[in-house]
């Protein structure tokens, strides 16, 4: 009789998760009314049903070869559901609903994968299959929280609605600025380092970080209406001339998110219209967070300037998270689909970092002035070598933090995130820096 196989603490827990993963994802999908499973809320985007193929698709064809010999069932869906779009200068795919597979096609496809899969990880786990089980359960959390954005946009009588948690009461604010001394900031993660991270941040990276005063805040909703009464979107000087010719060719005039009501405005929220709350952060693109922040005589962070004022301390060691070295919680800011939407500035004490700058994880992402390029001694992931190459094009824009809406392992203080400077549909915000000589 052959040893019987057995799984380890950590494979069981890396099963457990990606078991877990399949049953957020799973839920989003079910926010959709089924007959509008073909519709696609962001024109950039593919359909809705492409990712209900996508995320199995994604696992069988990582780890079909690479931990367990098995035969395709479904060679066409493997290709057709096998890579997301992120077009750029404009272009939007053109398919219509008809050149789709039937959806019951679809989840026998997801079907047939998980069970496969499932079947066959059995006795086939080594480092190498830890690594790809982690990349396939946080690809599918980031497509819990890309998924967000797009189901965001749909109209509210083609979902499900569910119920939020209630809103955080808390003490008014005041927006100020936290001085930041001059130290070193470290990026990415050592490749003698236990923890799984994604190919873009490695290897680590210390850079010396000259004094500067960052937003103590996010920037609000209010804050950002100033700009706008200002009419800074109609000011060319605010805007460079890419961001100028974008927002005048598509008439960009305020946030994705607010709507026109009467004199004043509303808020789009996930399953609700409501009074545009003052208080929470703004969610802009890029673009609009620059103008904002040139309006404002002030600059966007740098990579390297945001992870100072949240990692950093003033005795010069950096910390895991801003609070410290405790395992994020629900008292330590709006993360890890706790919540559908965001919570006003300041309601998380708790996490602070060391230089009393708050929500520096959840609550939104956080623009930087940053490129998205790879870090010194970057090597592409082998099994996946364009996860993160194909957008060093000079036209990704890095973000940090988090949002209510990303889960807790992909708040390291490492993790990487990146969109185009034009892309407003993120749950992403902003804070200003000023530099000190």
């Amino acid at each position: 009789m052959g040893a019987i196989q057995t799984t380890t603490p950590t494979q069981e827990s890396l099963l457990e998760r990606l078991h877990l993963a399949r049953k957020q994802s799973d839920e989003l999908f079910n926010i959709v009314k089924p007959e509008f499973l073909y519709e696609r809320p962001i024109e950039e985007r593919h359909r809705i049903v492409f990712y209900v193929g996508h995320l199995e698709a994604f696992d069988w064809n990582l780890l079909r070869e690479r931990v367990f010999q098995a035969e395709s069932f479904n060679p066409n869906f493997d290709r057709l559901f096998a890579f997301g779009i992120d077009p750029v200068d404009g272009a939007v795919p053109s398919d219509q609903p008809k050149d789709w597979p039937n959806i019951d096609g679809v989840r026998n496809y997801v079907s047939c994968a998980r069970r496969t899969i499932d079947d066959n990880l059995s006795g086939h786990f080594s480092e190498n299959t830890e690594t790809l089980l982690n990349v396939a359960i946080e690809h599918r959390l980031m497509h819990a929280e890309t998924l967000a954005y797009m189901l965001h946009q749909l109209p509210y009588d083609q979902k499900q609605c569910l119920h939020s948690k209630p809103h955080l009461v808390v003490d008014s604010t005041t927006p100020s600025m936290v001085e930041i001394p001059s130290g070193s900031a470290t990026l990415g993660l050592s490749r003698d380092d236990t923890q799984f991270g994604w190919d873009n941040e490695y290897e680590i990276h210390r850079l010396d970080v000259p004094a500067f005063a960052i937003d103590k805040y996010m920037v609000t909703n209010g804050q950002y209406l100033e700009f706008i009464a200002a009419n800074g979107y109609k000011d060319e000087t605010f805007w460079t001339q890419s961001d100028w010719q974008w927002i005048t060719a598509h008439h960009i005039q305020h946030p994705v998110f607010w709507v026109h009501a009467g004199d004043g405005w509303n808020y789009r929220t996930m399953f609700a219209e409501i009074s545009l709350p003052l208080d929470w952060p703004v969610y802009v693109s890029h673009a609009e967070a620059s103008a904002y922040a040139r309006w404002a005589g002030k600059s966007l962070p740098t990579e390297a300037q945001w992870h100072r004022a949240a990692y950093g301390t003033t005795e010069g060691e950096q910390r895991v998270y801003p609070w410290g070295d405790a395992e994020p919680d629900s008292h330590k800011g709006n993360f890890d689909f706790y919540r559908w939407n965001p919570t006003r500035i300041g309601a998380f004490p708790q996490g602070q970092s060391a230089f009393g700058a708050f929500d520096m994880l959840g609550n939104g992402w956080e623009w930087t002035s940053t490129l998205f390029q790879p870090l010194p001694g970057f090597e592409a992931f082998p099994f996946y070598p364009g996860y993160s190459a194909d957008f060093f094009d000079g036209k990704h824009y890095v973000i940090k933090g988090g949002s209510a809406r990303t889960a807790a392992s992909m708040l390291r203080r490492s993790f990487r995130n990146w969109f185009q400077p034009h892309y407003q549909y993120v749950y992403a915000g902003f804070r200003c820096v000023s530099e000190r000589d």
